[in-house]
């Protein structure tokens, strides 16, 4: 692996923000520098230790399905890449900071809707079906355990919130009310059709996809494009098929080993309360979290 990069740091272009994960430098007026460090978060608090080698993984993660998904595969959805080398628009000496783990892509009008689309019962999905029966205001039938799969892919779209508070849960209807009933229906059709190829791709592989989810943009035409990450294991739930059982949490190639470990570890004898800052991080949970995102992308990219 290579040598971690918590925090980027070019001088050659004006940074416009950093989220949990990456750097985002303004190349012009129309593309962005989108740095993917080896920062980690969970339950929407960055981890004061970085994951050797984990922007990369990412990056190269997600230009496997641009590929896949974008003008050059199945062509379900204009993406975000320019198709520009990131080292170009770098000095020489930023170069290391950029190489293997960075998207030059174009500049839009992010959509403040987090589009997940769920084809299993897991995580917070899981505990709401156990309450009312239903996820995100999606009602589901009887008798599903925890990991179920469900009867279809559903759509239990988010709000995007600011880094360090909590994406909220949202119905479809107020997705309407905040961005149109023709935007959010595209964006909740394009979604699903997404997923449902690209579980089909990783079931090949002897991979579930149980959830994922998207963010969308629109360009200065008013064209709806897919953006940042796409189905990394940052971003969507990766289940071995063989481990695969319902009634149990699989074992997962996303950050869940972080997850379990942040859960049960104690600070001053009481639970960690998921503020920042974070718990420091041993070794052997950077070294195991490292390991199901490599084992991740292999598998995935052979």
């Amino acid at each position: 692996m290579t040598t971690a990069l918590h925090t980027s740091a070019l001088t050659s272009l004006p940074l416009l923000a950093r989220g949990k994960v990456r750097d985002n430098y303004a190349v012009g007026d129309d593309r962005i520098l989108m740095v993917a460090s080896d920062r980690i978060s969970a339950f929407d608090v960055i981890m004061g230790e970085p994951i050797p080698g984990k922007g990369t993984l990412l990056t190269q993660m997600a230009l496997f399905w641009f590929d896949k998904l974008g003008p050059n595969g199945l062509n379900l959805c204009p993406i975000h890449l320019t198709g520009d080398a990131p080292e170009s628009v770098v000095t020489a000496a930023e170069v290391p900071q950029v190489q293997g783990r960075s998207m030059l892509v174009k500049r839009l009008k992010p959509i403040p809707v987090e589009a997940v689309v769920r084809g299993y019962l897991a995580g917070s999905g899981w505990k709401e079906y156990q309450e009312s029966r239903s996820v995100c205001g999606v009602p589901l039938p009887e008798g599903l355990q925890n990991a179920s799969k469900l009867p279809a892919p559903i759509y239990t779209p988010a709000a995007k919130a600011a880094v360090g508070e909590h994406d909220e849960n949202i119905t479809f209807e107020r997705t309407v009310e905040m961005i149109g009933a023709d935007l959010a229906g595209r964006i909740r059709d394009i979604s699903i059709a997404i997923y449902e190829a690209a579980s089909e791709i990783a079931a090949a592989k002897g991979i579930i996809i149980a959830d994922t989810k998207f963010e969308f943009g629109l360009d200065t035409d008013g064209t709806l494009v897919l953006m940042d990450e796409v189905l990394t294991p940052d971003s969507s739930r990766y289940w071995p098929a063989e481990s695969y059982a319902p009634g149990s949490n699989p074992p997962s190639y996303d950050k869940q080993f972080l997850r379990d470990w942040l859960e049960q570890v104690r600070i001053g004898g009481k639970p960690w309360d998921k503020s920042p800052p974070a718990p420091h991080l041993p070794r052997e949970v950077i070294d195991n979290t490292a390991a199901k995102y490599q084992e991740a992308l292999e598998r995935l990219t052979g």
